[in-house]
Parts: structure tokens; C-alpha cells; sequence
């Protein structure tokens, strides 16, 4: 598919990469593809940055991109692909921007804040930004779609309709001061871990976990009504504050093939506190059939201490499925009762929409969550 470049480069710059000096936008080449639903309409350079370190240069970015909705459907999400060299280690970044509501015709920002190395003799342009993915609010999507940024960008969407739709209740059934408490709630400090991950290690292999010092621990399978996989068992080596691979079991409870999902896992220390711990992807080769297992597993040792340093013992450990993606495309998240769930609502972190609305409350109050609510 031919491109076109929507900025052109400016060779004089060059001269300027040793001194730090703020680069002009048209360092920037941006390369959408001719059918691509947005366009440009300006790039501010702003207070990016390049300095010379050694053979390479770090590219401090903080730019600010005005696009257009050229399409005919009104845009809810959008993932750019940033790259100062794509084959150098922190040479490439991506930004995704949830939570729209672009009407055709329409302008909206993107904010670049990234850091990114690339090779000081390389020629051409500083940095070149590609479209991964537009979603659209039927849920239709276009882009190379090379970041998985469909999957992603259609769980925040209906992530944000649940939540929506959750709020709008707690404002109805408990008025402005129930919807303020869940605001707080969403801006308090949740606890909060310090994890040191090391990949590549098998569970059962050697390494500070081994067989002779470590426990396997059973993983607690909590199931959530209408999960269309139901979690069979699950295990992992626990020592003192380390976890090597934790792995689970899932069946396919459900009519329908299903090629991906994820496993969210909480543990709990010897004071009976619980965290979230990360997510377990459940990467198939092929599709999981109705009536199916299949296992996955996070190839890693993980050291967990608290937000100040100090190591947590890890007692307990708990798996429950967040979200599916069945063969067609479709995907399936928890429902809105869910998050009535106490526990649940408490370990596991915000969705964008929530800490989005949670901002609004923080900046502009109570009366604009209330107007935010009544939109679409």
C-alpha cells in the first residue's frame, strides 16, 4: 500500500543534534497509508529534545499532534507506532489513546511523551510515526494491527461501556455523594508492589527458587459469572518474596472457539493483604475448542517487595480470567456486576475510563462526572 508523507524533512537540523537544541516539527515524517481514516493537521515539536550520548542519540519527545477524523464513523480509540530506528533496542514506542469520541470531520490531540535511542549516524528522519489501529464506535476496526492494538483498544471500549453504565446506576440508585465516594475510591492510593521480573527461567529449573528451597503453591481459582472459561487448577514455586512461573489451567466452557485470553493473579502476604500481581497471557498456537484445556504460563521469576523496598512474603495466590477473545473476533470481559465485588473492584487496577472519569472528578468536580456521564 503506498504511503504518503504528510511532513517533509528538514536537512539543516542536523547541524543541531549535539547542542540539545528543540528540533522543528518537520523532523517528524509521518506515514499513513492514502486510505487511512485520519490525517494531520499539525505537529508541534514543542520541547522535544535530542542529545548525543556516546554513538547514539536520546530523543526526548513531548509533541503534540493534532489529527482529523476523515471517516464517515465517529473514532473511540486510536494506537500510533513511534520509531526513532526500528531495529535498535528503545528505538521504537507506541501511544494509544482510549476514550474518544471523534465525530467525523473532527480534530482531537495526541501527546507524544516518550524517550527513544537511535544511532547517531543513521541519515533521514528523527522520528517516523505509523498507524496501528483506529477503533470505531461499532466497533470496527482499521490498521496493520501489527501491535495487537484491536484486541486492546476494543477491551478499554467496552471496558468504558460497562463502567459507564455502572456509574450512571450508582449516581442513579445512590445520588451525586454514592458516585463521589467511588471517585475517591478510584483516586486513593491502592497497594501497590515493586516486582523484579527475570524471564526464561523454567519453573522447574535452576535459579534463587529452586526445588530444594521453594514450595508449590496451589493457585485459588475464583470464577466470575458468565466467564466463558472456567479455571481448572493452577501452580507455582513460591520463596519467601519470589514466584517462579506461575501457571494455570483453563476450560472452554463456552460454544465457541477461542484464540486468546488472560489470567490476572493476586496474592496475599502473611498479614493477610492482598495485591494484584500481574496477568498471566494465554498465547494459543491455533484456537481452543469448546470442551478444550489449554495451560499457560508466565515464563518468569518475579521478586515482589513493597512501594518502599521492603520484601514481601508471598502466602497465598489467587487466578481469575479477565478477559477472552473468541476465534471470530469477538471479545468478552467481566460484567457490570462484577465490579460490585468488593474485593475484585479493590485489587483489581482501574480501567482507563475509570481513572479517565476519576481525573475529571479530580479536576473539575463532581458536577462535570455527573454531565460526562450523561454523554453517549
Amino acid at each position: 500500500m503506498r504511503n504518503r508523507t504528510l511532513l517533509g524533512l528538514l536537512a539543516a537540523a542536523c547541524a543541531w543534534a549535539q547542542t540539545g537544541v528543540p528540533r522543528s516539527p518537520s523532523t517528524l515524517k509521518v506515514n499513513f497509508p492514502r486510505d487511512a481514516p485520519v490525517a494531520l493537521v499539525e505537529a508541534d515539536w514543542g520541547e522535544s529534545r535530542e542529545l548525543a550520548r556516546g554513538s547514539a542519540l536520546v530523543l526526548d519527545l513531548h509533541t503534540s499532534l493534532t489529527l482529523r477524523n476523515l471517516g464517515l464513523r465517529n473514532i473511540r480509540g486510536i494506537t500510533l507506532l513511534v520509531a526513532a530506528q526500528a531495529l535498535t533496542p528503545g528505538g521504537k514506542a507506541s501511544v494509544s489513546v482510549p476514550g474518544l469520541d471523534v465525530k467525523p470531520g473532527e480534530t482531537f490531540p495526541v501527546r507524544l511523551d516518550l524517550r527513544l535511542l537511535r544511532p547517531a549516524a543513521v541519515s533521514g528522519p528523527l522520528v517516523e510515526l505509523e498507524l496501528d489501529g483506529v477503533l470505531f464506535d461499532d466497533l470496527s476496526f482499521y490498521g496493520a494491527n501489527r501491535l495487537n492494538s484491536r484486541r486492546l483498544m476494543t477491551v478499554w471500549e467496552l471496558e468504558a461501556r460497562r463502567d459507564r453504565r455502572y456509574y450512571r446506576q450508582i449516581l442513579e440508585v445512590g445520588g451525586p455523594e454514592e458516585l463521589r465516594r467511588h471517585m475517591l475510591e478510584i483516586l486513593a492510593e491502592r497497594p501497590r508492589l515493586d516486582v523484579q521480573v527475570s524471564r526464561g527461567q523454567s519453573a522447574r529449573g535452576s535459579g534463587r527458587a529452586t526445588a530444594v528451597t521453594a514450595r508449590a503453591i496451589e493457585i485459588a481459582c475464583l470464577q466470575l459469572p458468565g466467564a466463558p472459561l472456567e479455571l481448572v487448577r493452577g501452580e507455582a514455586l513460591v520463596s519467601g518474596s519470589e514466584t517462579r512461573s506461575p501457571r494455570v489451567e483453563v476450560l472452554n466452557r463456552s460454544r465457541r472457539p477461542i484464540r486468546y485470553f488472560e489470567v490476572a493473579w493476586l496474592l496475599r502476604d502473611r498479614q493477610g493483604r492482598e495485591y494484584l500481581a500481574g496477568t498471566i497471557p494465554g498465547r494459543l498456537a491455533g484456537v481452543l475448542a469448546p470442551g478444550a484445556r489449554a495451560e499457560a504460563v508466565e515464563a518468569a521469576s518475579l521478586r515482589f517487595a513493597q512501594s518502599g523496598g521492603q520484601p514481601l512474603a508471598v502466602e497465598a495466590l489467587t487466578g481469575v480470567v479477565t478477559q477472552a477473545e473468541f476465534a471470530d473476533g469477538e471479545i468478552w470481559i467481566p460484567e457490570s456486576r462484577v465490579l460490585e465485588d468488593a474485593r475484585l473492584r479493590r485489587l483489581l487496577p482501574p480501567s482507563a475510563e475509570e481513572q479517565r472519569l476519576a481525573e475529571i472528578y479530580r479536576r473539575h468536580g463532581l458536577a462535570a462526572v455527573i454531565e460526562e456521564l450523561k454523554k453517549r
